[in-house]
């Protein structure tokens, strides 16, 4: 059977983020899907929790299993939400993740900083768009700069999603996962903070850091991002026929 992709966003964007991947992966002719969880894209209307997020994540998942090894792909806020979902007591049914932009405990002095320039950038007028088309206009290629905000931006949920992202148990979680784990940094990504405390959890994963990219590593240099999840998966693919 061949590799499935699930692919699972990040805060505020929404299942189109991952246009590019997916146009690359249908070329190749790899199946994946991805998701949209709850307050984003066209559920933006529903509360944003994690018992229906992680519900949301092992449904994609589990269905994807039913047709093949499962290779995961979670960025920043989804890709904290896959390590724990990946660090469970009881492991999913999935042969491989990538952790992207996510290499960061969400507590403490960091996330509290972050919630509060999120607060002021939302309160500035008409919520900041202005200078994040501006900011999007200057760092990202022509043909994925309106990926991200394709299926709208999830502003109500953003400060709820990123206070209960305090409650996970990232550390715990990464010293959970057996599978091949590989995560996906650009050069310039503040969420490097924990990257070495991250490696050190999950001794087995390999670090591949992005030059010349910041946070929206997937769609700032997508042909690079391809290549990576195109490497993940001839790893699956390797390991599942030496198991036959």
């Amino acid at each position: 059977m061949s590799v499935q992709v699930v692919l699972v966003h990040g805060i505020r964007t929404s299942a189109s983020m991952w246009r590019a991947q997916l146009e690359a992966l249908a070329s190749r002719g790899v199946d994946a899907v991805a998701l949209d969880l709850p307050g984003h894209g066209p559920r933006m209307a529903e509360p944003f929790t994690l018992e229906e997020a992680f519900a949301t994540i092992d449904r994609a998942v589990r269905d994807a299993a039913s047709r093949g090894p499962v290779l995961l792909v979670g960025h920043s806020m989804g890709g904290l939400l896959c390590t724990e979902y990946a660090g469970a007591e009881t492991p999913p049914p999935i042969a491989g993740f990538i952790a992207a932009s996510c290499t960061a405990i969400p507590r403490g002095v960091g996330l509290t900083t972050y919630r509060l320039l999120a607060r002021g950038f939302d309160a500035l007028p008409d919520r900041g768009m202005w200078l994040t088309q501006r900011v999007l206009a200057a760092t990202l290629p022509e043909h994925t700069r309106g990926d991200f905000g394709a299926g709208g931006y999830a502003f109500d949920t953003q400060d709820v999603a990123l206070q209960l992202l305090s409650t996970l148990d990232v550390p715990t979680a990464l010293q959970r996962i057996r599978v091949p784990l590989w995560f996906v940094n650009g050069q310039y990504d503040q969420l490097r903070l924990n990257e070495r405390l991250f490696l050190r959890l999950a001794p087995h994963a390999e670090l591949l850091v992005v030059p010349k990219t910041s946070h929206l590593v997937s769609a700032m240099r997508p042909e690079v991002f391809d290549a990576l999840v195109a490497l993940a998966i001839a790893t699956i693919d390797a390991g599942e026929s030496a198991r036959t």
